[in-house]
């Protein structure tokens, strides 16, 4: 007898590209058939098969309060009898652009003055983007590698052959004259930063950059590395765009700016970008700064963006909702959940003889397979990866679902009890036994 999951992907490779809507989802990196989810409730996750999972990926990050929280599911749902989409402005929109402005604040400094509101993470750093360059009449951005802001062509590139090398694309069907006006540099390397700058200043329109690294393992910028970004790009004419998709009202109120900002890093980004815990699982982005860059955006200026579904009546409830219930309890227990997950996961490691450094930003954590943790793209691909599918599966076995790829963040939320942390817990030690067995090919 086939596993219902089994008989779902493949059936979904007939009609769907690799049988999934995200390529991540297809397990690539892990082997094994996809879990297709069927329901979510708080902490767990129920697949296809009804087999039920601890979860640890939290949808990439919007359930915060854990999934289907019932106020949540009630203001969408009350949205919703009142209609699904309107191509019209709403008084929710003006709501939730106030309540994100009001949030992205330390003490009097309140860097968020206008918000535009978009429907996709990917869709809100490509307007960014397109923003800066026309704020600045310049076209050249840097982006660092291992960093991923959606998959718009300009941001599908890999480093070219040095510290300045125009940049090569990273996808097919991505012109290399729009791959070209992308320069990647390594991460964390204040002398790549000097000399890009150094060869290119005065055609750089920004830098854009994850707050905290997490699309290539958590990795989260040495000190001083984002103030020095913003101090920079500013001194040669260029932006700070602070991608905050993943981080943004995720690891404290007012993002990991705000964390840092609490922790006496002062610095000023120019434009923001925001997803995932923005709407509360419903598909909605923003981005958001100062109100002489962001006053540039069509109508009142001349850069253009638009969308249908910019603002969506149910986007929004749900990002309303989730964002009024993010208290400062809410994060006390996300935090104190990362922190005994994180540790736990560290002393299993350690017990099992795995070579392994588990890295931080906020409560955003994740394991590489290697003695110190990285710092930068290539160091986090120099790391004994083959150890985690073996890991993944065994976590999967016990009854917790992690994300399919090495190279993701781990996500805790609200809803994880003693029930579930002890589960995760009982867990760890046979996942890192299963790692430690693994062999290289």
């Amino acid at each position: 007898m086939t596993d219902r999951n089994d008989d779902l992907f493949s059936a979904a490779r007939t009609v769907i590209p690799g049988g999934v809507n995200s390529p991540v989802r297809a397990y690539g990196s892990v082997g094994g058939t996809p879990r297709f989810l069927a329901s979510a409730k708080g902490a767990t996750v129920t697949d296809a098969a009804g087999n039920e999972y601890v979860d640890l990926v939290a949808s990439w990050g919007p359930a915060l309060l854990g999934h289907a929280h019932p106020e949540v599911v009630t203001a969408v749902q009350e949205a919703a009898t009142r209609g699904l989409s309107f191509g019209a402005p709403t008084e929710g929109e003006v709501e939730l652009a106030q309540l994100i402005a009001d949030r992205v604040r330390f003490g009097e400094i309140r860097p968020v003055e206008r918000v535009r509101l978009v429907s996709t993470g990917t869709e809100a750093t490509m307007t960014a983007i397109r923003l800066a360059r026309g704020a600045t009449g310049r076209d050249l951005l840097v982006k660092f590698a291992g960093h991923y802001h959606g998959h718009s062509d300009g941001l599908l590139a890999a480093a070219g052959s040095g510290v300045a090398t125009l940049a090569l694309p990273g996808s097919a069907g991505v012109p290399a004259p729009i791959a070209a006006q992308t320069l990647v540099i390594d991460y964390n390397d204040p002398d790549a930063l000097a000399a890009v700058f150094a060869e290119h200043g005065d055609r750089i329109a920004a830098v854009i950059v994850e707050a905290a690294a997490a699309n290539m393992g958590v990795v989260p910028p040495l000190p001083g590395f984002n103030r020095l970004l913003a101090e920079t790009a500013h001194a040669h004419g260029a932006l700070l765009i602070l991608d905050e998709v993943l981080t943004g009202f995720r690891v404290h109120p007012a993002g990991f700016w705000g964390l840092q900002a609490a922790a006496g890093e002062d610095y000023l980004p120019d434009i923001f970008t925001f997803g995932k815990v923005v709407g509360g699982g419903m598909p909605l982005a923003a981005l958001g700064g100062r109100a002489e860059v962001m006053d540039l955006l069509a109508p009142l200026g001349p850069v253009y963006q638009a969308g249908t579904l910019s603002g969506n009546p149910l986007s929004v409830a749900a990002g309303l909702a989730t964002l009024r219930l993010a208290t400062p309890e809410v994060y006390a227990t996300v935090d104190a959940a990362a922190s005994r997950v994180s540790s736990a996961l560290e002393g299993a490691l350690a017990d099992a003889g795995v070579a392994h450094a588990v890295a931080h930003a906020g409560n955003l954590f994740s394991a590489s397979f290697r003695a110190s943790a990285p710092r930068t793209y290539a160091e986090a691909q120099a790391q004994e990866s083959f150890r985690y599918a073996p890991f993944f599966h065994a976590m999967r076995e016990q009854g917790v679902a992690l994300p399919p790829s090495v190279f993701e963040a781990w996500f805790l939320t609200a809803a994880h009890g003693e029930e579930e942390l002890q589960r995760i817990e009982a867990a760890l030690p046979i996942a890192a036994e299963a790692a430690a067995a693994a062999r290289g090919v």
